[in-house]
């Protein structure tokens, strides 16, 4: 079967928003996961994307850095179609994204870690290298700070949580995706991350988009969308998100 893909003109209308998803179809094969999937992600505010497991929440993420290709639908990013762009070009023009699972280097030291976010760096590698991590990111996350020398494979589920966080940021993005950044952390440190990310959207006015099931994350953005069958079937903004909503989208 031949697959074709329209770029969509630019609606003016969404001109305030940051990222802006239209009618996205995706198929693994023949089997329909993402269907119809409309979106916007403000600028300078953050967005959530729930819905209980195999909804297609991830797969939307992949569609939208370009790690994979929708069928039909366009992707709208800062006023720019990027639905034809490849990850790499994408990240460039300011999409960073914090995998699920962190995807730390194991063997490579926290320092090296977060060297690696200069890639999505539209200005490059600075010349100076040991003067390349701003202050900015040890105010977010002090730990690293004391770790630099530490393998990425030995600190814990928390502390690699911040440094994936962490090595988005080095690519200096204006949009950044996380994929459900609380699995398998302890509280505490749940915490730590929901301040930093408020910390980020308050000091730098960049958007987030946030796929999470921690109920008192999801209530620290400013809109939801919940997901079904690989459909936005309720959004709105969080303070209206009702037990009701919760109950049906939200894993327990």
């Amino acid at each position: 079967m031949t697959q074709t893909m329209t770029q969509a003109p630019v609606d003016n209308k969404a001109s305030d928003a940051m990222l802006q998803v239209s009618g996205l179809n995706f198929y693994y094969g023949e089997s329909h996961i993402l269907r119809d999937v409309d979106m916007t992600v403000p600028r300078g505010q953050m967005v959530c994307l729930i819905g209980r497991n195999g909804v297609g929440k991830t797969t939307l993420l992949k569609n939208i850095i370009g790690l994979l290709k929708p069928r039909t639908g366009n992707i709208t990013f800062d006023g720019h179609g990027v639905t034809q762009l490849s990850p790499d070009r994408r990240a460039r023009r300011g999409i960073g994204y914090v995998p699920q699972g962190r995807e730390v280097i194991p063997r490579l030291t926290v320092k090296e870690n977060l060297l690696l976010g200069l890639e999505a760096n539209p200005k490059g590698r600075p010349k100076n290298i040991d003067q390349a991590i701003p202050e900015e990111i040890y105010e977010l996350f002090p730990v690293l700070k004391t770790m630099l020398s530490r393998m990425g494979g030995d600190l814990s589920g928390g502390q690699q949580q911040q440094l994936a966080i962490a090595r988005a940021l080095m690519g200096k993005p204006q949009l950044l995706v996380l994929d459900e950044p609380t699995e398998g952390i302890q509280p505490s440190i749940i915490l730590d991350i929901e301040a930093a990310v408020k910390k980020i959207i308050k000091t730098t006015g960049i958007s987030v988009l946030l796929v999470e099931q921690h109920l008192h994350f999801v209530r620290q953005a400013d809109r939801y969308y919940a997901m079904q069958k690989g459909g936005i079937v309720a959004s709105g903004p969080t303070h209206e998100l009702s037990n009701e909503v919760i109950q049906q989208f939200l894993a327990v």
